[in-house]
């Protein structure tokens, strides 16, 4: 799943602004290329020499007292693996914003990320394996970053994955925090995002999987604590091995006073190839 990055708040919670819903979406975008359509990721790499094309489109529809903005969200994530266990991948996507408020809509290339996962540690006996994330958001122009689009300063998040494997399916774990820095500090303070999440899959059959994804963000700056929360439901069809198509309906809502909702859906297709 893949989300653009936050603009901070502003001064005034109330003002619901392309940056406020920005801020919303992205708590949700780390690990940002997870197995599709979760939010959360599992440890699983491509293997030495394995690669991996996801193509995906995202729409989001929040909500905060009369005010509604729609944000759409395509990206492309090229993954690369260099062993067994560890993968590399970059990752663009363009943003559209459309908003009832004036000066809301927007439109332009979020902060391309390059990250990598490191699995770790992996037990056969017991199913259980353990991944390290770490992820670099470069910087887009100041004017994208006025735009609420991205940060223009370079940024970047650390996720620990765990992954336990059961005789349905599985459970994934992720523990993560990210650091978003802006130029415009006044306007727009640095941000510290911590999240967590937890996605039991089941493996229906052969070609299906279900999942329900769930987990929660606190987003820190010099002016605000927002707690955000989410749910989602999800669907996996894998008609072979290397290819999976994916669909899931997501709901967010904060903490704020008024607060903001979210639904948002995310369609994908996956392509593993050697």
């Amino acid at each position: 799943m893949f989300f653009p990055m936050p603009k901070a708040f502003m001064k005034s919670s109330t003002c619901f602004t392309t940056r406020t819903v920005l801020l919303l979406l992205a708590g949700f975008s780390l690990p940002a290329f997870a197995l599709q359509p979760l939010i959360t990721d599992d440890t699983a790499t491509q293997g030495d020499g394995g690669n991996q094309i996801e193509l995906s489109f995202n729409e989001d529809r929040a909500t905060t007292a009369d005010n509604t903005q729609r944000t759409q969200v395509f990206p492309v994530v090229y993954t690369r693996g260099l062993s067994e266990t560890i993968d590399v991948y970059a990752a663009i996507g363009h943003v559209r914003v459309r908003s009832n408020t004036v000066g809301g809509d927007a439109n332009g290339t979020a902060n391309p990320v390059l990250g990598a996962k490191w699995r770790f540690y992996e037990n056969e006996d017991s199913k259980t394996s353990f991944a390290f994330k770490p992820e670099v958001f470069l910087p887009v122009s100041r004017s994208l970053e006025d735009a609420g689009i991205g940060t223009a300063k370079t940024s970047g998040a650390l996720t620990l994955i765990l992954t336990q494997e059961f005789s349905f399916g599985a459970i994934h774990a992720n523990a993560g925090v990210s650091r978003f820095c802006f130029s415009d500090t006044l306007t727009n303070p640095d941000q510290t995002v911590a999240r967590l999440s937890l996605a039991p899959v089941w493996n229906v059959s052969e070609e299906w999987r279900l999942a329900l994804d769930v987990g929660t963000r606190y987003a820190r700056s010099s002016e605000n604590r927002v707690r955000t929360d989410f749910v989602e439901v999800g669907t996996i069809y894998s008609p072979d091995k290397d290819i999976d198509i994916a669909l899931g309906l997501i709901r967010t809502q904060n903490n704020e006073h008024p607060r903001t909702t979210s639904n948002a859906v995310t369609a994908g297709l996956t392509w593993r190839f050697r």
